[in-house]
């Protein structure tokens, strides 16, 4: 499909497109729900993720359409935008405000999205598309943002626009990702390490449940609330600003603040899965995959148990994955609550897996997952569009 975009713009627009960009999306191999409590995630970017391919216009408006939705917009460039209720093209047109608020002059643009991600698997599809268009119009109008605000800017679109309260993690990995390698990355500071990640003779296998999951209509929100709370118990003592600025230890001392079992049960998940990815740092280092996997099987176990935001679905993939001798490790990835697990499986036994993993998950659901392999990709960056293909650049 990626390369029929070219003819798409074509008949859509009756014009050549000028210029082409992909995002990609993300997994998160460990750490999750950390990234909104200031503290360690792994995500990587992945070789799926979102194409749009641009043409300015001399009409003064954007023009909005994608080959994954039926819906369209025309909009007129004006002042400001408001959020136009059930439109995918929210996530565009909030990165279009966010750059008329700073004070940036834009003119009309033509554009055309294509997205390989499958839509509500928590690959952050929407982290994607902001981001993405982020960066054209960024390259497009010369607007002088580094890499970062663009980063910065997607967040906030998706937090005050969109309105989902969702940590930095998904824009960041999708924006500064690199080919095999995990970004070990702190969200309270935004360092990070490019940490080398030897996949060896496995490859990472993406098992949407294809139960469709609506983030912001989640109890995503709800988590957000909870570790606030359980924060401003621990702070009654301890001069912290989030949940990850103290460890294990400390936390077992101080925990007897926290006095609501729920409260409690969340902080210890993000502490606790806080030192995972510090723990899985080290085994990445190591080229210990074995150990890696063990602590995603934990990071899963922790998922389900204490933070609560796994699910029939995402347990029936990972408990499948735990007696497959071809896989080292398993977890749900992303919000959860539906949506997609990563298993790292050895690709010379990935049809298998694929075939064993569909069966056991159709029987115990009642409807089929899907399964996907993918390679550790780039973030986001301009792509050549040549003899009407579109190649991603190394």
């Amino acid at each position: 499909m990626k390369n029929q975009l070219y003819q798409e713009f074509d008949k859509l627009y009756n014009k050549e497109a000028a210029n082409a960009y992909f995002s990609p999306g993300r997994v998160n191999l460990i750490g999750e729900h950390i990234d909104y409590n200031g503290g360690l995630v792994m995500p990587c970017a992945i070789t799926f993720g979102t194409y749009l391919l641009v043409s300015p216009n001399n009409d003064g408006v954007f023009r909005f359409g994608s080959l994954n939705f039926d819906e369209k917009l025309e909009i007129p460039l004006q002042d400001d935008y408001k959020k136009i209720d059930g439109g995918w093209f929210n996530y565009p047109l909030g990165i279009i405000k966010h750059f008329l608020k700073d004070g940036h002059r834009l003119n009309g643009i033509d554009m055309l999205f294509y997205g390989d991600i499958p839509i509500s698997s928590g690959l952050s599809s929407s982290a994607s598309i902001e981001v993405v268009t982020a960066f054209a119009l960024n390259e497009l109008f010369d607007a002088g943002y580094t890499k970062l605000d663009l980063v910065k800017l997607s967040k906030s679109v998706e937090n005050n626009f969109i309105g989902v309260n969702s940590g930095i993690m998904d824009q960041f990995a999708v924006a500064f990702g690199e080919k095999n390698k995990a970004l070990m990355l702190n969200c309270d500071t935004l360092d990070y390490k490019a940490v080398d990640t030897n996949l060896g003779d496995y490859i990472l296998a993406i098992i949407n449940t294809n139960k469709p999951r609506k983030l912001a209509e989640s109890k995503y929100n709800e988590r957000v609330r909870e570790c606030q709370s359980a924060l401003a118990a621990l702070k009654q003592q301890l001069d912290i600003n989030n949940l990850c600025d103290i460890d294990t230890a400390t936390f077992n001392k101080y925990s007897y603040l926290i006095t609501d079992e729920v409260l409690y049960k969340r902080a210890k998940h993000v502490i606790e899965e806080n030192n995972r990815v510090k723990l899985a740092a080290v085994a990445l280092g190591n080229n210990d995959l074995t150990e890696f996997g063990r602590l995603m099987f934990a990071s899963h176990d922790s998922l389900r148990d204490l933070y609560e935001v796994s699910g029939k679905e995402l347990d029936a993939i990972v408990t499948y994955s735990k007696t497959d001798g071809n896989v080292v490790g398993a977890r749900m990835t992303g919000a959860g609550f539906g949506g997609c697990a990563i298993a790292l499986v050895k690709e010379d036994a990935f049809d298998n897996y694929s075939k064993q993993v569909i069966e056991y998950y159709t029987n115990a659901i009642g409807y089929a997952p899907s399964v996907y392999r993918s390679l550790i990709g780039n973030g986001v960056g301009e792509v050549v569009i040549g003899d009407q293909q579109l190649k991603i650049r190394d």
